[in-house]
């Protein structure tokens, strides 16, 4: 792999989805050249291709926080405004791991009388200057490079609580509204999330649209509202709204 293959791998996972045209931009080479370098990288099971796009493929392991923090950044902020609309004063909130969440909850602080419960060690951070939040945190194994805890020590820390909102996200979605996650034990954590929360907001970016990852897990029609920074395709977004759950995009 030459050093132009190697860098357009390591800028379409972070940039996350992108046309031919973009990826041919962004390296200076015609799209017949891109149309080539992404045949030989999809070969070695490097990136996907998708009528006239680049996707990342789907690794067994997420990318950083850092990275997932700033990429597609201006998505996750607006997912965090609307999100914050279905939140009121005094209520129980659990939070799951994420970059997205962690959006979620930098923009708490104008609420009062919060009890907020969370694995993510990101989205304590931005609570801890907080003025009237009441903040508990999981104990257990911390995974270093998300500063989150997953597994059966996040699996029974939400077992233990009940909360009004549960708040949380996924590695990915494909066109029939399946989640997917990327290991099991972040599957066992929002599991026992969104099974202890009496109403379940599901925030996802635009990026992880159409695409899947190794562990399947429920579907976006099993929860009560879905925040998204795009309209999801047509097909999908008519299911969704005639099985009663709310889409905010």
């Amino acid at each position: 792999m030459n050093k132009r293959h190697y860098d357009i791998v390591q800028w379409v996972n972070l940039q996350g989805r992108q046309t031919l045209q973009a990826v041919a931009d962004q390296f200076s080479v015609s799209v017949q050249t891109i149309r080539s370098d992404i045949r030989l990288l999809a070969e070695k099971g490097l990136i996907l291709r998708s009528h006239g796009e680049v996707i990342p493929f789907p690794h067994r392991e997420n990318i950083s926080f850092d990275q997932r923090r700033i990429r597609h950044a201006a998505g996750k902020k607006h997912i965090a405004d609307l999100c914050v609309s279905k939140i009121a004063d005094y209520q129980s909130i659990f939070l799951g791991s994420g970059s997205s969440v962690a959006e979620v909850a930098s923009q708490l602080t104008p609420f009062k009388g919060l009890q907020v419960m969370t694995t993510n060690l990101h989205a304590a951070r931005n609570l801890c200057e907080h003025p009237d939040c009441e903040l508990t945190i999981s104990g257990g194994r911390v995974r270093m490079r998300d500063q989150d805890v997953i597994g059966g020590d996040a699996m029974r820390f939400f077992q233990r609580y009940r909360a009004d909102i549960g708040i949380f996200s996924v590695a990915a979605t494909n066109k029939q509204g399946h989640l997917f996650d990327f290991t099991d034990e972040e599957v066992m954590a929002r599991e026992a999330l969104v099974e202890h929360c009496h109403y379940r907001i599901l925030v996802i970016d635009s990026t992880k649209f159409d695409t899947e990852s190794r562990c399947l897990w429920g579907k976006m029609s099993d929860y009560d509202c879905v925040i998204t920074d795009q309209q999801p395709a047509p097909a999908l977004l008519s299911t969704l709204t005639y099985q009663g759950v709310e889409i905010l995009y």
